[in-house]
C-alpha cells in the first residue's frame, strides 16, 4: 500500500515549533524528511512554477541523512537540487532569495542532541503560519525515494554570505582588533573566520569542537559565562562572537569576556542603522520603547514568522524597518542605502549583521564595545530555561495562574504586588516596582522557558534564578498541585 504524505506526517510526531518543524532524530525518518519536502514544493507549487530547491545543512551527525532524503524526493518530483552543504542559514536563505528558488535548511539549532529539525523558504523568506498548515495538511503520495551518494556542495552561498559583509563594512574597520571566535560545532565556524579577518580583525580561534555543544543565545550557561571572562582576559581581546548551531542567533561578548544579551545587541544594531519602525517579540527588552529611537514598536508572540508578519505591516507605513528576537537573531525588512553601499533586505534572522555592526561602530569610534550597551536606559534581562517539561504540564500551570495571579505571586516568592499581566505568549507579570516575570513553555522543545526583567544585572540574575529554583520544586509535585 502507497504511503500519503499526510499519515506519514500525522504519524511521525514532528511538528511545527517557532523555528520549523522539529522532532526527535528517531521521528525524522527518510520518510518523514520526504513527506515534508514533497508537502513543502506542493505549497510552493501553488503560487508558481518550482524547478529548483536549495537545501543546506548544520553540522549535527543526523543532518547530513536528512538532508540525502529531502534532495531524493524533490528529485523525484522533478525539481533540481542546489546543495549548498554546511553553512549558516542566513546565507543560504540569501541565495535562495537572489535565484528567485525555496529552499530548506537541516537544522536543530540549539535543541537537544537527540533532536533535529527542518526550516523552510518561500523564495520571498521565511515561509508563514498559514504555509506551515498547509504543509501539514498535504496531500498525495509519498514519492518512492532513490537516495543517491552526495555531490560535491555548491560556494556559491557561502562566498555570497561573506561578500555581502565585505562590501558592506568597507575599509577593513576592525584592523587592530583581537576578537576571539567561539566556534564549537556551529555551522558557519570557518565562514565566519573569513568574513571576520575580511574585515581586519586578527582572529583567535576559541572552543572548536567535534561534538555537539548546545549554545543558546538566550540563556548562556554558566560554563560559558566563565569562558568569555577567562578567553578576554588571557587573549586580550577586543570583543568575543559565536553563534548558535546554525548561525542565525548571535552571541556577542564585549572586552570583559561579558556576554551582551540578544535583544540588546539587536537595539543597538537597529539604532545604528537608523532603523525606523520594528518588530521585536513582547520577551525583549523595554529599553527599545524607552530609548526613545524608533518612530514605532510592535510587539508580538514568540517566533521569527510573528515578527515577519509584523514587520509587513510596519513596511506600509515607515521606511527602514527590522526586527530581531530577544536571542538577537535579526531580520531586515528594508534595502539600506548608504552612499554607493547597499545592502539588501534578508528578511530571516541573522546573526552576524548585528554582531559585525556593533563591533565595527565602536571600532570606528575608538571605544569598547561596553560603552555602546552603557548608552541605553538601564532595563537588564536574563533569561533561563527548565528542561524536560512536558509542554501540556507547562500550558497547565501558566493557564492556573493566569486566571490567579496572586497564586503565581505566592508561588514564586514575588516580593512586590503584581501590577498587570500579558498573555500575548506564555504569561508576562509586571510587578509594582517595575521588575518583569515572563513564563513560557518552549515551542521547540519540551521546556518551560522564564524571562526577567530588572533595574540591574545583578537583580536579574538573581530573579531569574530565584523563579527557576521555585518552578523546579513545583515540577516535583503531583501535576494540578501548585
Amino acid at each position: 500500500m502507497e504511503m500519503t504524505i499526510q499519515k506519514v506526517l500525522a504519524d511521525s510526531g514532528v511538528a511545527f515549533g517557532t523555528s520549523g518543524a522539529r522532532g526527535l532524530v528517531t521521528q525524522l525518518t527518510d520518510e518523514a524528511c520526504a513527506a515534508f519536502t514533497a508537502a513543502f514544493l506542493g505549497v510552493m507549487r501553488q503560487h508558481g512554477r518550482v524547478e529548483r530547491l536549495a537545501i543546506g545543512r548544520d553540522l549535527r551527525p543526523s543532518s547530513p541523512a536528512m538532508a540525502a532524503a529531502c534532495t531524493a524526493a524533490a528529485t523525484a518530483l522533478g525539481v533540481e537540487v542546489d546543495d549548498y552543504g554546511v553553512l549558516p542559514t542566513p546565507a543560504l536563505a540569501l541565495q535562495a532569495m537572489a535565484d528567485g528558488v525555496p529552499a530548506i535548511m537541516i537544522t536543530g539549532s540549539h535543541i537537544p542532541f537527540d533532536r533535529n529539525g527542518i526550516k523552510f523558504y518561500h523564495p520571498e523568506g521565511e515561509i508563514t503560519k498559514a504555509d506551515e498548515a498547509a504543509i501539514m495538511a498535504a496531500q498525495g503520495e509519498l514519492p518512492t525515494l532513490a537516495v543517491s551518494d552526495p555531490q560535491p556542495a555548491s560556494a556559491r552561498a557561502w562566498e555570497g554570505y561573506v561578500a555581502r559583509y565585505a562590501e558592506w563594512f568597507v575599509g577593513q574597520p576592525l584592523a587592530g582588533w583581537r576578537v576571539g571566535l567561539y566556534q564549537h560545532l556551529a555551522a558557519g565556524r570557518d565562514l565566519n573566520h573569513q568574513v571576520l579577518e575580511a574585515l581586519g580583525a586578527e582572529v583567535v580561534v576559541l572552543g572548536r569542537s567535534d561534538s555537539f555543544v548546545p549554545v543558546d543565545t538566550e540563556a548562556v550557561g554558566q560554563q560559558d559565562r566563565e569562558r568569555g571572562r577567562a578567553w578576554a582576559e588571557q587573549h586580550g581581546l577586543e570583543a568575543l562572537l559565536s553563534t548558535d548551531g546554525d548561525g542565525d542567533r548571535p552571541l556577542l561578548g564585549d572586552e570583559q569576556g561579558r556576554w551582551l544579551r540578544g535583544d540588546i545587541v539587536g537595539l543597538l544594531c537597529a539604532r545604528e542603522l537608523g532603523i525606523r519602525a520594528l518588530a521585536v517579540p513582547v520577551s525583549c527588552n523595554t529599553a527599545i520603547d524607552a530609548c526613545g529611537a524608533f518612530e514605532a514598536v510592535r510587539r508580538t508572540r514568540i517566533g521569527s514568522p510573528y515578527v515577519l508578519d509584523a514587520m509587513l505591516e510596519l513596511s506600509r507605513q515607515h521606511l527602514r524597518v527590522a526586527g530581531f528576537e530577544a536571542n538577537g537573531g535579526f531580520l531586515l525588512g528594508s534595502d539600506l542605502q548608504e552612499g554607493e553601499r547597499r545592502l539588501s533586505a534578508l528578511p530571516t534572522r541573522d546573526a552576524l549583521l548585528p554582531a559585525l555592526t556593533l563591533m565595527v561602530a565602536a571600532a570606528r569610534r575608538g571605544v569598547a564595545l561596553s560603552a555602546l550597551a552603557a548608552e541605553l536606559p538601564a532595563r537588564y534581562t536574563a533569561s533561563d530555561r527548565l528542561q524536560q517539561v512536558p509542554t501540556e504540564r507547562s500550558r497547565e500551570l501558566l493557564a492556573s495562574w493566569t486566571t490567579d495571579t496572586q497564586a503565581m505571586r505566592q508561588a514564586l516568592d514575588l516580593k512586590a504586588p503584581i501590577d498587570s499581566h500579558d498573555t500575548t505568549d506564555g504569561l508576562r507579570v509586571t510587578l509594582q516596582d517595575g521588575e518583569i516575570v515572563h513564563l513560557r513553555p518552549s515551542g521547540n522543545a519540551p521546556e518551560l522557558r522564564c524571562y526577567v526583567e530588572a533595574a540591574s544585572e545583578d537583580r536579574a540574575q538573581a530573579l531569574v534564578a530565584q523563579v527557576i529554583g521555585r518552578l523546579v520544586a513545583i515540577m516535583q509535585e503531583p501535576a494540578g498541585t501548585a
